[in-house]
């Protein structure tokens, strides 16, 4: 094994923690993801930066929270200049490598007015979130606006699927038994088989992808980090045959929500609850429709995982590569009378963490559990750690989950943050909230989950007492309360108020900033003995030795 392992980074979207045989599920059984978790380190309190896609990917991308990179929801820009895990492993001599999905929107403009071509090699790192992109693939195509013709609906069409939409036609729909066409962006279509054998959908064409990078990295020598991003078990939901009719209604776990939830006073609570798709999921119908293709799309997922783990075997690669696999949030399924994502209860911001280190320096972890409080930003400081990149702390926001792995000291964590823009959504347009003002933040100390809501009251829930989020804490006038939020509140403040974008100067150049006398910058002092009382330095040695002073000459008086 060489002293630098490669990476293999695995994120499914919209993969619940809980949905997962290793984090507690009875009916959906995982067995290669709870074999990777039995031979590394299983995270149980990892949350995301943000519960929507785009913003909570550029914060696992650049190791920073939202408000440092600016990319607040899908398709804002990634500014041109941010920089990425992809930039600083550059530096190091290493590979950064997309198979699958970012949400990334290039920053056109700022391209433009920098003069960089799109099509060269830096414009299109700039492009692809500091990645080097093998294949990309955010699904959603042809007819989306972030993304129109894709390999992928070529590969359809050469295997003779062919349509003006071959992704949605065959990948998105299935067939009905008079062989009519059914979209599967229809919820009620959700139970039928998509329409494209297992072999050749999103998800196995993306392993097979996976492998084609990984066997062109073996014939090179810099060590390498791949990004593999699923596109599922993200909407629309539907899984080919035969994962469709694995699971039933028998296999549905209970929703998690209560009547109180449903009569709350909360202005943007409320508001949540009456988008369409939070109305959806909250009938019990739909919740059977889409929730066993919900866990066949995880099944397939494992059962792909696990043909590419033990082809990684077969090649020799696990022995000298980190895996690491989790998702971009989670789903809410109906839960707290909600659907998609986009809030901070736990099924949306916290996010399944398994990273197996194969360095002998983590056998005393594996198989163990870490209770941590761990952020989406975390990820990036590990890896550039692992594959010999400096630490970058003035860029960074992340922390670098080593010592966890490792059993060393180092690392510690007092809040988890997440925030969300609804300004697109319905619930600023109900509560004429203006585009300005519509966002949330989430702090949470591993107790007390405190959520601040411009312009409404917050939300607080105590999850040590009200571990599933039934009881909203944040109008209650018990003492202990507004002492919990008035805490939070200032913890948030003083968070808030920290450099979040002096990026482009190290400790050490503020350090010598603050040394003006050493670079002969005289300020407030009064005269020779002050200063040598000081800095304990002779006045004198402010002049070079050797150094004559004279006066030019001035015409008219040089006689």
């Amino acid at each position: 094994m060489t002293d630098t392992p490669n990476v293999l980074w695995i994120m499914a979207d919209q993969l619940r923690f809980d949905y997962l045989s290793c984090y507690g599920h009875p009916y959906l059984h995982t067995p290669h993801i709870d074999a990777l978790a039995a031979r590394g380190v299983r995270f149980t309190r990892t949350y995301v930066q943000s519960p929507v896609c785009g913003p909570s990917r550029m914060s696992a991308y650049t190791g920073r929270y939202v408000r440092s990179h600016g990319s607040t929801w899908n398709g804002m820009p990634l500014r041109v200049g941010e920089p990425t895990l992809g930039d600083h492993l550059r530096e190091a001599g290493a590979r950064a490598v997309l198979v699958g999905k970012t949400h990334m929107i290039a920053d056109r403009e700022g391209m433009a007015w920098l003069g960089i071509d799109p099509a060269s090699e830096i414009g299109v790192r700039v492009s692809e979130c500091g990645f080097e992109p093998f294949e990309r693939d955010d699904g959603l195509h042809p007819d989306s606006a972030r993304q129109h013709w894709s390999a992928y609906d070529d590969y359809l069409v050469g295997l003779g699927y062919k349509s003006d939409n071959p992704w949605e036609d065959f990948a998105n729909s299935g067939l009905d038994p008079d062989g009519e066409l059914m979209s599967a962006w229809l919820l009620k279509n959700s139970r039928l088989p998509a329409n494209v054998p297992e072999e050749h959908s999103e998800t196995a064409y993306m392993t097979n992808r996976a492998m084609d990078f990984m066997t062109e990295a073996m014939q090179g020598d810099k060590p390498w980090l791949c990004h593999l991003s699923y596109i599922k078990p993200h909407w629309p939901y539907i899984v080919p045959a035969p994962y469709h009719d694995m699971y039933g209604p028998e296999h549905i776990v209970d929703p998690i929500r209560s009547q109180a939830e449903r009569g709350t006073d909360h202005p943007l609570l409320r508001a949540y609850q009456e988008a369409r798709v939070c109305r959806s999921f909250s009938r019990d119908h739909v919740r059977e429709h889409v929730i066993p293709a919900y866990m066949g799309l995880i099944k397939q997922l494992d059962d792909n995982l696990g043909r590419l783990f033990a082809w990684m075997d077969e090649k020799g690669l696990t022995e000298n590569t980190i895996i690491a696999f989790t998702s971009d949030h989670g789903d809410y399924m109906g839960d707290h009378w909600m659907g998609d994502k986009d809030f901070y209860h736990e099924v949306a911001a916290k996010v399944p963490l398994i990273i197996a280190d194969p360095r002998p320096e983590a056998n005393a972890t594996r198989g163990t559990t870490s209770d941590a409080l761990v952020e989406m930003i975390d990820l990036a400081p590990t890896f550039m750690a692992a594959l010999g990149c400096p630490a970058k702390p003035h860029v960074v926001e992340g922390r670098d989950l080593t010592p966890l792995l490792h059993e060393t000291d180092g690392f510690s964590r007092r809040y988890a943050i997440s925030e969300h823009d609804y300004s697109s959504f319905e619930m600023a347009s109900a509560l004429n909230v203006a585009q300005e003002d519509a966002r949330t933040v989430m702090i949470f100390d591993g107790r007390w989950k405190y959520i601040r809501c411009e312009g409404f009251r917050p939300v607080l829930f105590d999850l040590e007492s009200d571990p599933h989020e039934l009881i909203d804490l944040g109008g209650s006038d018990a003492p202990e309360h507004e002492e919990i939020r008035a805490k939070m509140e200032k913890a948030l403040l003083s968070w808030s108020l920290q450099h979040h974008t002096r990026i482009t100067a190290t400790s050490d150049v503020l350090a010598r900033q603050g040394k003006a006398a050493e670079i002969g910058i005289l300020i407030g002092f009064w005269d020779e003995a002050e200063y040598e009382e000081t800095t304990g330095k002779p006045f004198s040695s402010l002049m070079p030795v050797g150094a004559a002073v004279s006066r030019p000459a001035i015409a008219g008086n040089d006689e």
